[in-house]
């Protein structure tokens, strides 16, 4: 536990990215529960109105690292990933929660299950949307890039564009790909 309070402390954009990420989930989480299990439509609303604000704190906290002299490094491009991902990927994993939610907690419908054609459709759209938060990242990157202007500077800014390819190229074969191979297999076993 000493050693992730040294990580965070000497990589505070971590620490913002981490927070990000549990704030999401905690937002999202009470907000539903607050809809569901309590009936509070209202501050519900409030509540999944943070989730989304926790992305603006992100960005916020990156770009006044760089602009106070912070070294661009693996957090700063790590931010600039979590953002396009969180805000493509962001609506869906909300309606996705809501779903269980509603089941769970409302007697709503149970979520859908998705098989053959309507899955590998499914896929198909998750890998464009992979794309879409890859490209959004690569934008943030190339701002930041250009706005700090030194290329010695952001060599580690650089280094993310590989690394948007490679999950692109991953979540290519390992979502839609695979499910066209074999996906159909799966679903006509008894």
């Amino acid at each position: 536990m000493e050693e992730i309070g040294k990580f965070f402390a000497e990589n505070p954009m971590a620490a913002v990215i981490a927070a990000g990420e549990i704030g999401f989930w905690v937002f999202l989480a009470a907000g539903l529960g607050v809809r569901y299990v309590l009936r509070a439509r209202r501050t519900s609303a409030v509540l999944l109105a943070m989730v989304p604000l926790v992305d603006v704190v992100v960005l916020v906290a990156t770009v006044f690292d760089l602009s106070a002299g912070g070294e661009p490094g693996f957090a700063h491009g790590l931010a600039a990933v979590y953002l396009g991902f969180s805000v493509v990927f962001g609506p869906s994993l909300v309606r996705w929660a809501d779903e269980r939610f509603a089941h769970r907690f409302a007697g709503g419908p149970p979520p859908p299950k998705r098989q053959g054609r309507e899955r590998a459709r499914h896929e198909w759209r998750e890998w464009g949307k992979c794309v879409l938060a890859c490209a959004l990242a690569a934008v943030a990157l190339l701002a930041a890039i250009f706005a700090i202007g030194e290329p010695t500077r952001v060599a580690p800014l650089w280094g993310w564009f590989p690394r948007l390819g490679t999950v692109t190229a991953i979540w290519l074969f390992a979502g839609p790909v695979w499910e066209e191979l074999f996906g159909g297999k799966e679903a006509a076993r008894p």
